[in-house]
């Protein structure tokens, strides 16, 4: 259990952090407590904290950072949003009443302001996208050793990829694999069947050599059927947060937003109105955090909207203009519906 004075100099290192992304000491953290104590005393409560695993030191600084489990406790504890000023307000009302031909134009259109307004990674889920299961693949075949591969979701959506066989490979063998594909992964929303799709890898290759190349093309027309229902903007973003030895988790970063299926695990809610993901949270070392925030749409169900950032973003102002958008976008669907339908 923390006392008010740890709490009040671990929330002053973590908003030192998120501005000016040093380790702090205790003489400068002197200055920016809303409490009178002693440099002395700062040092011993910071000793404190970071035996609690709160904070931690930075190479060889005498200065302190906060570690993933201090900013767990922030944003669970101590975090409070803020209220987005008038401007922002007019502005996201503004953009969202513009005309709108179909609702993935005002999905689309709300990662773009999300991350213009932020400089993050801005994530949309369309509305009611998260209860499309998959129906099945089918497969026509299209002569000269070409096939079509074809997947059915429950929204009515069908994406389709072609794939050339090898001359040994026959008709009742592919049957054979889009039935075991099937069993494997029929009735399973979209964010679950990459997982499936590998787990069936070896029975698939007991009726094709080239199994791998087969599942591949499987995983191509998940990513296509994904991407119909998720918008990505501001991906050039992560570069502003590089520092020379971070390249490489860039890199990793960056290949996760380009996987779809993938970025759709991530994002996936829990039913939580706004949700905070934390580096080791989502099983990565990528330095980076995701903030969620679940939208009604009045009449398909939930859409989803995230920020993707630096774990010493600034959490108080990315959940609260989410909070705000979040609003303004259920607004803006139910009125869209409402027109459509009259």
């Amino acid at each position: 259990m923390l006392t008010d004075r740890q709490l009040s100099i671990l929330k002053a290192i973590i908003q030192n952090y998120t501005d000016v992304g040093q380790p702090i000491g205790s003489k400068k953290l002197q200055e920016q407590l809303p409490i009178h104590v002693s440099s002395a005393t700062i040092r011993n409560e910071m000793a404190a904290l970071e035996r609690q695993g709160f904070i931690m030191k930075q190479h060889s600084s005498s200065g302190r950072i906060p570690s993933l489990e201090g900013y767990r406790y922030y944003v669970d504890n101590l975090l409070e949003p803020d209220k987005l000023d008038r401007n922002a307000v007019s502005r996201i009302r503004k953009s969202l009443n513009n005309e709108f031909a179909k609702v993935d134009d005002i999905v689309a259109l709300s990662a773009q302001l999300l991350s213009q307004m932020t400089n993050y990674v801005a994530i949309s889920l369309k509305p009611g996208s998260n209860d499309v299961v998959v129906e099945g693949f089918r497969l026509v075949p299209l002569g000269n050793q070409q096939v079509m591969v074809l997947l059915v979701t429950s929204d009515g959506s069908v994406e389709n990829q072609i794939f050339s066989i090898p001359e040994n490979i026959h008709g009742d063998q592919l049957e054979a694999v889009i039935r075991l594909i099937n069993e494997e992964v029929v009735g399973l929303p979209l964010s679950e069947v990459s997982e499936h799709l590998i787990k069936a890898i070896p029975q698939v290759s007991s009726y094709l050599r080239n199994s791998n190349d087969f599942i591949e093309t499987f995983g191509d027309i998940l990513d296509k059927a994904v991407r119909e229902h998720m918008y990505v903007s501001g991906k050039h973003n992560v570069l502003d947060f590089v520092q020379d030895d971070d390249l490489e988790k860039v890199k990793s970063l960056y290949s996760l937003i380009n996987r779809p299926t993938d970025l759709r695990e991530l994002v996936k809610s829990n039913g939580e109105d706004v949700a905070v993901k934390i580096n080791d949270d989502h099983d990565s070392a990528l330095n980076y955090s995701l903030v969620s925030a679940t939208y009604d749409d009045g009449n398909h169900g939930h859409g989803l909207i995230a920020i993707l950032g630096p774990t010493n973003m600034h959490y108080s102002q990315v959940i609260g203009m989410l909070n705000t958008f979040r609003n303004e976008l259920s607004k803006r669907l139910i009125n869209y519906y409402r027109n459509f339908n009259e």
